[in-house]
């Protein structure tokens, strides 16, 4: 037997829509909540006063009264809700009080009669709800719930449908969990029947397109159970644009051509310098590209010494990839020719698409792309890098160091402030991928290619929105617990919702559902560009922890408080040292050092000192992680304490122990090369500062945790 009953809210659902009503009733709003097994109060509505004096007698006093009107969603606005009756004299007076007052509020308001509800028991007040986001389709949200909901806004989000564990985990994520679990001696609530609801209502949105809202608030929970005291529920005729899909072996065949050509050609290749088609063919030539370069230029011979083709008609061939470097108003005519000759992928370089206000002008060219199964990278991107393959498909400066770290921008701004910070830091890079428009390849292509790309290790990815979360989560869901995925999310302050009819509406602002959504997808969300670079360039050189013990091993009392701050702010534990281990530190440090956690081992303190320490905290399988806080001194400088740091945690990595170990220098210039040192050689190193490194292993952790690798879940 269904726990559902879908026939009842089709038919609530029908009828309302069908009289051109998006706003639910109270009494077909307590329908399509019994229907789901959401705990309602018993009710009934009173056309008259002595229906509702009735009605409140056979319920059992107290009660409340609301009034029930299809043009008066916000009741509470309308003056049009008593409650705590006790008695037929008030119930008599509340009645009489509650129309007048909504025929003063709207006196083309259509009432019809006053919904008489069981009193509530007390209890905790949350807010259960769900809404339709415009990047995530139906999420379900929890929260603090009453009058405080909206200032307060302690309330988290999960795509709906939810499951019981998502909808536990919602419980622990508001600020205000601790209520729930009962403090001052006051019972916990029913956290089993809390959870249900929000799981209930989650299958309710997600079962039926329609339901644009819904909003349990009040929702009063117990150590005797859950009851919402008032349901209101927002329909929507509109119905969301599909977006096409494609399976992942589809993806991945396009994909590997795009990363992986043994063809190229580029339409618009020209021999005038200052000009993109001249750029992005020198660095083809340049960038050392094995693979065949096919110019094509209706007015040349040849491109910088290759044979030029006047159409893609006559390239050679089966090229794998189209790079396009005209003027916008001629792309559709040649993406006809792609097609045509069958090459699977284009990268649009040109500008002056949708992002001009031309809609039409890139509808048209999907429109293309779409009829001959041609995949589109772009428009207006600055190229790409496929570093592993010498391609450097881009009319911007080369990059050609490879290493692990895919990274992809919208802006091509944001892509150049990557490239700079990859050629200054040495990172190394499987891939700088450029996304622009995203006409049709976004997040999720790159991310299923990327997660199965073996020279990929971390993927950073700053986007300025999704296309399509649901796809984005599915890809992200596949690759977290095989690599780290970065995101930096731009638009984290921007307005939010817009104006919607529910308290669960009002919340749901931009990024407040990224935020949670991200989370859930087991990304880790970077709050800054040069916090998503360090995190791309740190996660792949950390090992992964084994557990959640980390120790701060300091040269300098203050920077151990810090480093002690930036440990709590990033959700990491400083391990409770136990006696023998605690004793064993002491040996090796001044009287007037401290151990515990932060080991202060002193400014003045030898070489000797430091690797002894270093060697314990490796050496001793109850230690997790090392943060170690240097003090640049003239008795262990910097490099000295750089090479010391680097020859034994090497000699521990050969011995099979690894454990990610990240530092912070604080001296004169010169600690900067021995950051650089160190983190060549698998020490996460910053000058500076305590608070980066820390942040890094947070991050290291976050993604741990997220793959499964510590527990604690998503």
């Amino acid at each position: 037997m269904s726990r559902h009953d879908g026939a009842a809210v089709r038919e609530v659902v029908d009828a309302a829509l069908a009289a051109g009503r998006t706003a639910l009733t109270a009494p077909e709003a307590k329908r399509i909540a019994d229907a789901y097994g959401i705990p309602v109060p018993a009710e009934a509505l009173a056309e008259s006063v002595d229906e509702a004096v009735a009605f409140a007698d056979r319920i059992g006093f107290p009660v409340v009264l609301k009034i029930v009107s299809p043009d008066i969603v916000h009741k509470t606005d309308a003056g049009g809700v008593r409650v705590g009756l006790a008695s037929a004299a008030e119930v008599r007076g509340a009645f009489t009080a509650i129309v007048a007052n909504a025929r003063t509020y709207d006196t083309e308001a259509r009432i019809q009669g006053v919904q008489v509800q069981q009193m509530v028991p007390a209890g905790t007040e949350v807010i259960v709800g769900a809404v339709t986001d415009p990047t995530f389709g139906k999420v379900v949200a929890f929260g603090l719930g009453g009058v405080l909901v909206e200032v307060l806004k302690d309330i988290t989000f999960r795509l709906a449908p939810a499951s019981e564990a998502d909808a536990l985990d919602m419980l622990d994520s508001i600020r205000a969990a601790e209520i729930l679990r009962g403090v001052r001696g006051g019972a916990a609530v029913d956290r089993d029947a809390l959870a249900d609801v929000v799981v209930r209502v989650s299958e309710l949105a997600a079962d039926f397109p329609e339901i644009a809202e819904v909003d349990l608030n009040p929702v009063f929970a117990s150590a005797d159970g859950v009851m919402a005291a008032d349901v209101r529920i927002l329909l929507t005729t509109e119905v969301p644009l599909q977006r096409r899909r494609y399976s992942r072996e589809e993806i991945l065949t396009s994909m590997r051509r795009l990363m992986q050509p043994r063809s190229v050609t580029v339409i618009g290749a020209s021999n005038e310098q200052g000009k993109i088609g001249n750029s992005v063919m020198r660095n083809l030539i340049d960038g050392g590209f094995p693979g065949d370069i096919h110019p094509v230029n209706p007015k040349a011979d040849d491109i910088l010494g290759l044979k030029a083709y006047k159409s893609v008609m006559d390239v050679p061939g089966e090229p794998d990839v189209a790079i396009f470097a005209i003027p916008a108003k001629f792309v559709a005519s040649a993406l006809e020719e792609v097609g045509r000759k069958g090459i699977p992928n284009a990268v649009l370089i040109p500008s002056g698409f949708a992002e001009t206000g031309e809609h039409e002008l890139q509808a048209e060219i999907v429109a293309i792309a779409e009829r001959h199964g041609v995949r589109l990278l772009g428009p207006n991107i600055y190229g790409y890098y496929s570093t592993w393959q010498d391609l450097c498909a881009t009319f911007c400066t080369p990059y050609d160091v490879r290493g692990g770290v895919a990274l992809t921008s919208q802006s091509g701004g944001i892509g150049m402030a990557i490239l700079g910070f990859a050629r200054t830091t040495k990172t190394g890079v499987s891939a700088i991928v450029g996304l622009g428009n995203k006409s049709d390849l976004d997040e999720d292509d790159l991310l299923t290619w990327f997660g199965e790309d073996p020279n990929t290790e971390c993927i950073a990815m700053h986007l300025e929105d999704l296309k399509d979360g649901r796809a984005f989560v599915d890809a992200a869901r596949a690759t977290v617990p095989k690599k780290p995925v970065v995101v930096l999310k731009a638009g984290r302050t921007s307005a939010g919702a817009k104006a919607a009819g529910s308290h669960t509406g009002a919340l749901a602002g931009d990024d407040a559902v990224y935020e949670d959504i991200l989370k859930q997808s087991g990304v880790i969300r970077a709050p800054g560009l040069n916090e998503m670079l360090e995190y791309a360039r740190s996660l792949p050189v950390l090992p992964t922890p084994k557990g959640d013990n980390v120790v701060i091993i300091t040269g300098a009392g203050g920077s151990g408080v810090l480093l002690s701050d930036a440990i709590v702010d990033n959700g990491l534990s400083l391990m409770e040292i136990p006696e023998d281990l605690d004793a064993a530190f002491k040996a090796f440090i001044p009287p007037f050092g401290a151990a515990g956690n932060p080991i202060d081992i002193t400014g003045g303190e030898p070489p000797s000192t430091y690797e002894a320490t270093i060697r314990l905290g490796l050496k001793d399988p109850r230690i997790h992680a090392l943060v170690l806080g240097y003090w640049h001194t003239i008795v262990t400088p910097p490099m000295v304490f750089a090479e010391l740091t680097a020859r034994v945690v090497e000699e521990f990595r050969e011995r099979g122990i690894e454990k990610p170990v990240v530092a912070s220098l604080a001296g004169d210039v010169e600690v900067e090369e021995a950051c650089q040192y160190l983190f060549e050689r698998g020490v996460v190193a910053y000058p500076y500062t305590t608070e980066k490194p820390v942040a890094a292993l947070g991050a290291k952790y976050r993604w741990a945790r997220a793959a499964g690798l510590l527990g604690g879940g998503r």
